[in-house]
């Protein structure tokens, strides 16, 4: 049977190995598992009540955080779009370009958003503009590798008729291979715009603007009740996201 064979084993002791390292090195305790009262109790004194005083000011800073995902990563899909053809093997006019693109978004790609996000800061100073910078950086380097791969994998037919009817090189490439890859390219996109949510709230926490830097400041000074609006500000906006999202996907493709 495949389940007793002697590979099965030493994969599995591998991976055992690995869990007992990464255990350790995460400082991994069952102790303090049953220690999580603690924190509901906690919640329970400080974070109630609520301030609802505070929920139109925190949806101005929604709207802020809306913006940053939204254009960063929008931007970064108009960019991305002409260098994933450079950075696809099928469609790069020479294998110098090719591996040029290609190791420049990997370059882009190795830098978190947040390490970007920390020099824009500090350069530009605080505010929502450098968390847009930081999104559209990786998300171009991200979507710009994801199509490229799209584009190696599409049919080559729709390609060679294009050709054999006159069409030049970049115009057949354009208008074969793009409809091909159109839904996936906005697949693509729309789970890059819930992520670029997601950051956007983290990149706000050092010094970036929106809920993200308002959830920081209210911690910082220990206004645990309006932290809490905050999170279930944020709460709200994640979910609603992910849900229009999955709306606009099943519409769209």
């Amino acid at each position: 049977m495949v389940w007793f064979r002697k590979r099965v084993f030493i994969y599995a002791a591998i991976i055992l190995i690995l869990l007992i390292l990464s255990a350790r090195g995460s400082e991994f305790s069952l102790p303090a598992l049953f220690q999580l009262g603690n924190t509901w109790e906690f919640m329970q004194s400080n974070f109630w009540p609520l301030r609802w005083d505070l929920v139109p000011y925190l949806l101005q800073q929604t709207l802020i955080t809306l913006s940053v995902a939204f254009f960063g990563t929008f931007a970064a899909l108009l960019l991305a779009l002409p260098l994933s053809f450079l950075a696809a093997e099928n469609t790069s006019r020479t294998f110098t370009s090719f591996y040029a693109v290609r190791s420049l978004l990997s370059l882009f790609r190795s830098v978190p958003e947040i390490v970007f996000g920390l020099i824009f800061v500090v350069s530009l100073g605080l505010g929502p503009f450098a968390a847009l910078l930081a999104i559209f950086l990786h998300n171009v380097s991200v979507l710009g590798k994801l199509i490229a791969e799209l584009v190696e994998s599409s049919d080559k037919g729709p390609q060679e008729a294009m050709m054999s009817v006159g069409a030049g090189r970049r115009t057949g490439q354009l208008f074969s291979i793009l409809p091909q890859i159109w839904p996936n390219v906005l697949s693509h996109y729309f789970y890059r715009f819930e992520v670029a949510i997601r950051t956007s709230l983290v990149l706000g926490m050092i010094g970036g603007g929106g809920l993200g830097q308002s959830l920081m400041n209210y911690y910082n000074s220990l206004a645990y009740d309006s932290m809490a609006t905050a999170i279930l500000i944020i709460m709200i906006l994640v979910i609603v996201v992910d849900v229009s999202g999955g709306v606009v996907r099943k519409r769209v493709i």
